[in-house]
């Protein structure tokens, strides 16, 4: 909804915010991924909550919610809660506030005695979180402390140990070392999000006298468009790629007509150091595994020309694909989508010209395309809008776009040959298939949430999630990571399951079974089975049960039990159908090309 993308209109959704509901849940073909998500406030959150669950409904997430009562977030945290127990959350936020800090230096305290009240302060939001992680095995998310509205001792207030600035800038550098070494728990960066708000706005005193309001109601739509960023990555919603265009959007001026010579790029005036800048943002998502596409109406010559210039950021090698033609950029969109296996909704379309932006937007449900204006403008709406929003920066996230370019060569490779299987055994793949480890606990987490396609039940995990299941010895995991020589795939499936008691029988039932769509037809799903079978009987287990869910993306794997050799026991109206293997007689694997180690 264009109504909830940045920049919106926070006055509008205020205002109109039971409407905007209505409208968000009478969309039709969308898949929500349901979570429970526990507030836990030491001020008045109701209307945080409200226009929360816009932006996640928005972004694909349909809430449940529970609210503590008020200022009751640490007796709810450390000493639990009953409704909170059964409630169950798979998310906790803590929102707290600069209004939550007990006490503040005061100019008479020693430095030792503000040490010891950082400490306290520290221990305090530690005790919660803790509890919070031992209790839930959830994922956490914490404020950290907004700007002051006022300072005391004016400029010093940020140098002077008494300054309430640089006591709440000690605690906001605590918070993050924790973060840092706390998997699961995330900072909602409201010091940040209430600068660019402007703190003095930010602190009404009239709305935290009034309605103990933390901050003044007219930011609360900030407040939560950021958070809403935090939750939707935890739960891969995610963009996975940039498809740009050209002229005046990567350069100033249109290279076909001025030349790669004058078009405007590099140091010479303020024009030219303005797309520069922007050039350089973009190439930085590059390595956090954003891949970048062109869709641009142009000659190919002349955009690669645009690129080749010495003093533009942007070099061809830094695209996966280069769609430079005179199609529709709707369509290059799509065809570039089927190449690299990526639905065409995982796209970021960057445009200056609004009738292209509503061409694409309008062919393409999910897409999302930025009302970018003027160039200067162009990173503001693009990053504020938090398309990739970042909750951790894997080895595989660095390599992504070298791990897509390896998988076109071996597209390129396959039509070599005629037998497949042979194409397959010239692959020389290695498979490491083992337990979850901690390792690869976030990139398994990350594909339970951005798996459409080869997933049987699109069951959506937390990294908290996994990591549960991994400790409950009911459960088998496994994740499967490929290797060929074109290079490493990284870690591309995933399962898991519980087993459980029938009588005489030991039943194992599949949970999730997920593959990347980057190693389809590789007989990955195959080398995964023959290993998850073998675990299986090291357990005495007797039948594996498996389950098909029908989604809007995932119907590849309609049969994928069939082909296992499982056999249907029940089909429902809606597609959705349970299988049966045996473990008592023979199964012959269909793994025909994959070492596996």
């Amino acid at each position: 909804m264009k109504q909830l993308e940045y920049p919106y209109d926070s006055d509008f959704i205020l205002r109109k915010k039971k409407a905007i509901r209505r409208e968000l849940l009478a969309r039709e073909g969308i898949q929500y991924v349901e979570k429970k998500i526990a507030i836990l406030g030491g001020s008045t959150t109701s209307d945080i909550k409200q226009i929360l669950e816009l932006f996640l409904l928005n972004y694909g997430i349909k809430a449940d919610f529970f609210e503590s009562e008020y200022n009751k977030y640490y007796e709810d945290a450390v000493f639990g809660n009953p409704e909170l127990d059964e409630f169950a959350p798979d998310l906790v936020f803590v929102h707290t506030t600069s209004r939550n800090i007990a006490r503040f230096p005061q100019v008479t305290d020693s430095a030792d005695q503000i040490d010891a009240l950082v400490e306290e302060t520290m221990g305090r939001f530690e005790q919660i979180w803790q509890a919070l992680a031992e209790r839930y095995k959830c994922t956490v998310i914490q404020n950290n402390f907004e700007q002051p509205f006022y300072r005391l001792l004016g400029n010093s207030d940020f140098t002077n140990i008494h300054g309430r600035l640089n006591f709440i800038n000690r605690l906001n550098d605590r918070f993050c070392a924790y973060a840092q070494s706390h998997q699961n728990f995330f900072i909602n960066d409201i010091n940040y999000v209430s600068a660019v708000y402007g703190i003095k706005k930010w602190a009404d005193p009239g709305d935290w006298y009034r309605y103990k309001y933390a901050l003044s109601v007219s930011a609360i739509p900030d407040f939560a468009f950021n958070l809403a960023h935090i939750i939707k990555a935890v739960y891969g919603k995610n963009k996975k790629a940039f498809a740009l265009d050209m002229d005046n959007t990567l350069w100033g001026g249109i290279v076909g007509d001025d030349g790669p010579e004058n078009i405007k790029v590099g140091h010479e005036d303020a024009e030219s150091e303005l797309f520069t800048e922007f050039q350089q943002y973009i190439k930085s998502h590059k390595d956090l595994g954003i891949l970048l596409t062109v869709a641009s109406k142009n000659d190919e010559e002349n955009a690669l020309a645009g690129l080749a210039r010495p003093d533009s950021t942007l070099k061809k090698d830094d695209f996966l694909i280069i769609k430079a033609n005179w199609d529709n950029k709707d369509i290059n969109i799509a065809n570039t989508a089927k190449e690299i296996n990526i639905g065409s909704d995982s796209f970021v379309f960057v445009d200056d010209n609004p009738v292209e932006r509503a061409l694409v937007e309008n062919q393409i449900p999910g897409i999302s395309v930025p009302e970018v204006g003027a160039p200067e403008t162009y990173i503001n709406i693009i990053d504020s809008n938090g398309y990739f929003e970042v909750t951790g920066i894997s080895e595989e996230d660095i390599k992504r776009s070298g791990m897509y370019k390896a998988n076109m060569e071996r597209a390129k490779a396959s039509a070599q040959f005629v037998d497949y299987d042979e194409y397959l055994r010239s692959l020389e793949m290695t498979a490491e298939i083992k337990p979850f480890a901690p390792v690869y606990m976030a990139r398994i987490a990350e594909l339970t949430n951005k798996s459409n396609q080869f997933n049987l039940t699109t069951k959506r995990c937390s990294q908290a999630d996994i990591e549960k299941f991994a400790a409950d010895p009911k459960y088998i995991t496994l994740y499967g990571r490929l290797e060929d020589k074109f290079g490493d795939n990284g870690v591309v499936a995933v399962t898991f399951g519980h087993e459980e008691d029938y009588g005489n029988d030991k039943f194992f039932h599949i949970d999730l079974w997920l593959m990347s769509c980057r190693v389809l037809k590789r007989g990955m799903e195959f080398a995964m089975m023959d290993e998850l079978i073998e675990q299986a009987k090291s357990r005495n287990i007797t039948k594996i049960k498996g389950y098909y869910y029908p989604t809007a993306k995932n119907k590849m794997v309609k049969d994928f039990y069939e082909l296992q050799g499982f056999e249907k026991i029940r089909e429902m109206e809606d597609g959705t159908s349970e299988w049966l293997l045996d473990l008592s007689e023979p199964h012959k694997s269909g793994n025909v090309a994959i070492k596996v180690n």
